[in-house]
């Protein structure tokens, strides 16, 4: 039997001949509260496209960065920011990927954007090192969970609690001075079972500040405790979860000539820019077993989020303007011109998000129902005053504080009622249907104010909306090797506490068809994909701005299309002593501008921003009984839009660089419960322009080498 590595696990056991239940009259396992999909054999088997990358492969790659996971699922696009993935930015199929705002993102089953409705720019992410595995769901199944239903849905499952006494420990050092380490800690006594959890994180960072000693890393603190009580027919579940971050980031980047002289480098401007951010979560979950056709799962879940990134504010005008040859905003940035009335902005913001979901699971024997609702509360509070710096000699020098007023100075709320139901049904041996419904309700509302007492009020606008969101899917087995899917759903985005009365949210037509086959250790699958759009919508944020340029609200490109086809491929092979396992994916994807819209200013056949056209991974093992297996991990990107339209202008500024970048993981098993890995990542240090938004162009992380052990006990 195969050795079960994250790859051969998958290859051994979830790719097997029959793997699909339907075909076989097996019954899937009972989904955990926390899952949407579950183990990676039920994503091979979905009347939709799913993925799930599982803990073995987690704890082999020695996950920190959400990018490093995505890039290996099929049709998910992602845009690096700052080498680390603190603030990623995830799009699916026609789901965009400004700042992660246009799908669903969830934690253990519960919304986790600072605010899914009114603001849900991902500028909070959960601390990956913690996390045990990662589902992305897309096509018709997604509309069990919302709000996004365009893409598709990410998932992150926290560490389990343990089912007996079990603790780990896991220390990772690298070359330029950063340590992660991990601990957990959990046991069951009876009817309790309990978990206690932290992650520190403290990096040093790969850029150097010009004319400054400070780093360019971050510090991360991540606490989390699960209380279990487990009864006869029912389960209670109590997740309290707090972390903290101070990360030396900046939005400010480089011109292209300064880029091509030091990818790593920062300009002095952007020596004080930091962030700092908390982050307070907390969930009540109740499962019952009504009868044992009957079963409820219920949630109680709130979460705030504060946080202040106070950076330079217009950076990117030097930048723009260096970029056309101006010598003297050059010299702005390099710090050898003198500059006055530099505005260096508290992004300050307080959110909340909370609610309260249930679920109903009813087995009709071929009908398998899902009944359930949400009620969601979520707001932002931004009050940001600017403080005001001039550049003398090199140096900044504090000047005054201007007190927010307008823009900088508002509420802005979200209200929601969700509700869905699913009818999954068993037509025959061979046929199986999927019939969803889900309805969503929306309200939100801006009240912007004139002074910093908020005693005058500068504005307010609101909006509502209710969209009825259909979808259909099937599975087909024809035969024990090959089963085809398709699926057609209704996608809706909400536009966020910016949206005018007048504003519709986003809507699209989805579809998809595809076959799997499932041979001896050998699984592979292709499905096509198409949206349709009628009023295509970017989210637009200070970190990701819209193709209009604007960094609050949202901007309608209009009428657009995306479509294209994902490919996965999952083998293995023995070599001798050796088995090595391959999985390969890759995407290619077409997303345009389906006719001229005069309000935007966009053409037919203009691209959209930040979808590549084609990417690619591969990931190759090389295992041994011994206990030292061996890794590399290679993913290829294509160019991608700043802003739409990219395809049609005459210049390089407009688009990022491709990028080809290979990991390599060694680890070798001291004891089993002892192990030891040494990782590098970029092995072939590829430097390229990974996002040119909002400030200038940005690189990839550099090569690093990293080595670390992790101990069970």
């Amino acid at each position: 039997m195969f050795k079960h590595s994250p790859l051969s696990l998958a290859v051994a056991v979830c790719l097997a001949p029959g793997a699909s239940w339907a075909a076989n009259n097996e019954e899937p396992k009972a989904l955990q509260p926390m899952e949407i999909i579950g183990e990676a054999s039920a994503a091979q088997t979905l009347p939709g496209s799913g993925y799930v990358v599982g803990e073995e492969q987690m704890e082999v790659e020695v996950v920190t960065d959400i990018h490093q996971v995505l890039k290996t699922v099929p049709g998910v696009y992602v845009r690096e920011e700052e080498g680390y993935g603190l603030r990623p930015n995830i799009g699916i199929r026609g789901a965009t990927a400004e700042r992660s705002s246009n799908v669903t993102l969830m934690e253990d089953g519960i919304l986790i954007a600072p605010a899914p409705y009114s603001n849900p720019a991902a500028y909070y992410f959960p601390t990956m090192k913690r996390m045990s595995s990662v589902e992305v769901l897309k096509g018709a199944p997604l509309l069990r969970h919302g709000p996004q239903t365009t893409g598709g849905v990410v998932n992150l499952i926290s560490t389990p609690i343990p089912e007996k006494r079990q603790g780990q420990l896991e220390a990772v050092t690298n070359e330029r001075g950063s340590t992660d380490v991990h601990a957990s800690f959990g046991d069951v006594a009876g009817d309790w079972g309990y978990l206690l959890e932290t992650v520190q994180r403290s990096g040093q960072g790969f850029k150097n500040i010009d004319s400054s000693n400070r780093d360019t890393g971050f510090d991360i603190e991540d606490y989390v405790g699960k209380v279990r009580w487990q009864g006869e027919r029912q389960s209670v579940i109590a997740k309290l979860q707090y972390s903290e971050e101070t990360s030396n980031a900046s939005y400010l980047g480089l011109t292209d000539a300064d880029f091509d002289q030091d990818p790593d480098r920062r300009y002095g401007l952007s020596s004080i820019d930091q962030m700092n951010n908390e982050h307070y979560g907390f969930s009540l979950t109740h499962q019952f077993a009504w009868t044992d056709t009957l079963s409820s799962t219920t949630t109680l879940y709130r979460n705030e989020f504060e946080r202040n990134w106070f950076k330079l504010s217009g950076g990117g005008t030097f930048v723009d303007q260096a970029n056309a040859g101006d010598a003297i905003a050059q010299g702005i940035l390099d710090g050898n011109v003198d500059v006055a009335g530099l505005d260096y902005k508290n992004n300050a913001r307080e959110y909340v998000s909370e609610g309260l979901q249930t679920n109903v699971d009813i087995d009709l024997g071929a009908h398998r129902v899902s009944v359930g609702a949400r009620y969601h509360e979520d707001e932002m509070d931004r009050f940001q005053p600017v403080d005001v710096y001039d550049q003398v000699n090199g140096s900044l020098v504090f000047q005054n504080t201007v007190a927010p007023t307008g823009g900088n100075n508002r509420f802005e709320t979200g209200e929601a009622l969700s509700l869905w139901i699913l009818d999954s049904w068993q037509a025959t041996d061979r046929l199986a249907l999927n019939f969803a419904l889900r309805y969503e309700d929306v309200e939100t509302s801006r009240t912007q104010y004139a002074d910093a007492g908020r005693t005058t009020v500068d504005g307010t606008r609101s909006n509502n909306s209710s969209e009825l969101l259909p979808g259909a899917s099937f599975t087909y087995d024809l035969s024990q090797s090959w089963q085809v899917l398709g699926g057609v759903h209704r996608g809706f985005s909400p536009l966020g506490g910016g949206a005018k009365e007048n504003e519709d949210p986003e809507t699209s037509d989805n579809y998809e068809l595809g076959a799997r086959y499932f041979g001896e250790a050998f699984f592979a699958e292709m499905i096509g994909f198409y949206s349709d759009f009628s009023n295509k919508a970017e989210n637009c944020s200070v970190g990701s701005p819209c193709s209009n340029g604007a960094t609050s609200g949202s901007f309608v490109t209009g009428e657009a299309e995306i479509a294209g086809v994902e490919f996965q491929l999952e083998t293995g092979t023995r070599a001798g002593e050796f088995y090595v396992p391959v999985n390969f994916t890759y995407t290619y994807t077409q997303a345009e501008i389906s006719k001229d819209n005069a309000a935007s200013g966009l053409q037919k056949g203009e691209q959209l921003k930040d979808v590549p056209e084609n990417q690619l991974s591969l990931r190759v093992g090389l295992e041994h009984q011994n206990g030292w297996d061996n890794y590399l991990v290679a993913s290829y990107l294509d160019e991608m839009c700043v802003s739409a339209g990219c395809n049609n202008t005459s210049t390089s500024l407009d688009e990022t660089e491709s990028l080809f970048v290979v990991d390599y993981i060694s680890r070798y098993a001291l004891t089993p419960s002892a192990d030891v890995f040494f990782k590098v990542d970029n092995l072939l240090d590829e430097r390229s322009i990974v996002s040119r938004l909002p400030d200038g162009a940005r690189p990839n992380l550099p090569r690093t080498a990293s080595l670390g052990v992790s101990v069970s006990f």
